[in-house]
């Protein structure tokens, strides 16, 4: 590469990127061969001729020139230097090279984020969901590890309402997190973002135990100090499972003691204190706390777990009682209309919540769920107990074969019994039936 005390042209850089044999040479050259600002102009550039560079590379074999082109030209004056098409982006985000890319894990990051900067400044932000996916799905080692990218991803679909867009990157839980080679510009607050964001576009589709996963992950996730983020992943947390449960769960011990105490000191705990038998005072804390509610993007969480306390009550009476009238379970979920508590129960009965009969009388009786098998697991359970039979069987002929073993069963029985010679032949013929059925089926 030329030194930098001589001017280098885009022309001679690209001519460098396409006769390179060494990806991670020329990441070397770009990071030590120019300073900051002096890199960032010359990639951003067009060539002599006013064609632009990356028309001449391939995304897959030219990775690293690519990569460094286009993150360049993502953060330019767009004024002054026309942003690469959505083309252009997206080739590269779905053919480059992962193994080279991973030589420059912080022009990646840049990548993304400049992606992000130009569906917003042309006005459609949901324009980066495909390429920032391509990009998160293909760039870490493995599914499970994350990146400083993941964050970014999560963040886009959830401010655009592209919630699906989210579920194939948050079907892979996060086990794997290397900040030496494939991320070294993680931070601690990518993870809160990433699960927190993962946990609000989950919640958004009604996923929510898993939504409670990602919430409580950012919350669990240990610190010196707990971050203002675990506060509001707590919030969330609390309230999907009084939706999904009717109840809260016990954080973990090793969750930082300080999260809890502040949390009893919010509207969110005199709610989950009235949860869910005293409808009127949750009501109250609703209207008391709309603002704070709104202001923490929960209203539509704490509306949703109204609706559904009725249905939690229900769930309790079953445990107290084996029939009930209509009118006594409306009383007991304050609904007025007998109608509304039959769809209630039609509801509960057909989601598996509950197992009743309604009468024509309206007397509804409870009973405890039957248990239910798979046809799968019933012939699993088939499969293991024919297995043992035919090993016990063949463990038998093996015994019975055994001089020793007979010896001291002819001693044991003083000689007085011996089974018919035809017995045992056809004792012993179904024995090795049963084994070479086992070994060949």
């Amino acid at each position: 590469m030329t030194s930098t005390s001589s001017p280098v042209h885009i022309d001679t850089l690209l001519t460098q990127i396409t006769t390179s044999n060494s990806p991670a040479a020329l990441n070397h050259t770009f990071k030590t061969a120019f300073t900051r600002d002096a890199r960032e102009i010359l990639l951003s550039s067009f060539l002599a001729n006013g064609q632009d560079p990356l028309a001449f590379l391939d995304p897959a074999v030219n990775t690293i020139g690519s990569l460094y082109i286009l993150s360049s030209r993502l953060h330019a004056n767009y004024s002054n230097t026309p942003p690469p098409s959505w083309q252009t982006i997206g080739d590269f985000c779905s053919s480059f090279n992962a193994d080279d890319a991973r030589l420059a894990p912080e022009r990646v990051t840049k990548l993304a984020r400049g992606i992000q900067r130009y569906a917003a400044h042309i006005g459609t932000p949901s324009l980066a969901i495909q390429p920032l996916s391509d990009l998160v799905t293909r760039y870490p080692p493995t599914r499970s590890h994350l990146t400083a990218i993941h964050p970014i991803f999560l963040l886009t679909c959830v401010t655009t309402r592209h919630f699906r867009a989210a579920l194939p990157v948050l079907a892979h839980p996060i086990t794997e997190i290397d900040t030496t080679t494939t991320s070294p510009d993680l931070t601690y607050t990518d993870n809160l973002v990433y699960h927190y964001a993962g946990g609000i576009a989950l919640a958004a589709l009604k996923r929510w135990a898993a939504a409670e996963e990602c919430f409580e992950i950012c919350v669990t996730s240990p610190g010196t100090y707990p971050a203002a983020l675990q506060m509001e992943a707590l919030k969330k947390l609390r309230l999907v499972q009084l939706i999904s449960t009717g109840t809260i769960s016990n954080l973990p011990k090793y969750t930082h003691p300080l999260l809890n105490r502040m949390f009893k000191n919010t509207a969110y705990n005199a709610f989950i204190n009235a949860y869910p038998k005293n409808t009127t005072l949750m009501r109250e804390i609703l209207e008391k706390e709309r603002a704070t509610f709104a202001q923490e993007k929960n209203i539509g969480l704490i509306q949703q777990a109204i609706t559904r306390a009725p249905r939690w009550v229900l769930k309790k009476l079953t445990a107290t009682y084996v029939t009930l009238h209509l009118s006594d379970i409306a009383r007991a979920v304050e609904i007025e209309s007998e109608d509304e508590v039959r769809a209630l129960l039609l509801s509960m009965i057909e989601s598996n919540d509950i197992t009743a009969t309604i009468s024509a009388s309206g007397t509804v009786t409870f009973s405890d769920p039957p248990a239910q098998f798979s046809k799968a697991q019933v012939d699993a359970a088939l499969r293991g107990v024919q297995e043992q039979t035919a090993l016990l069987a063949f463990l038998e002929l093996e015994a019975g074969r055994s001089r020793e073993f007979l010896g001291k069963v002819v001693k044991s029985n003083d000689g007085n019994w011996a089974p018919a010679p035809d017995e045992e032949i056809f004792a012993n013929l179904g024995a090795q039936h049963m084994w070479e059925e086992n070994i060949y089926s």
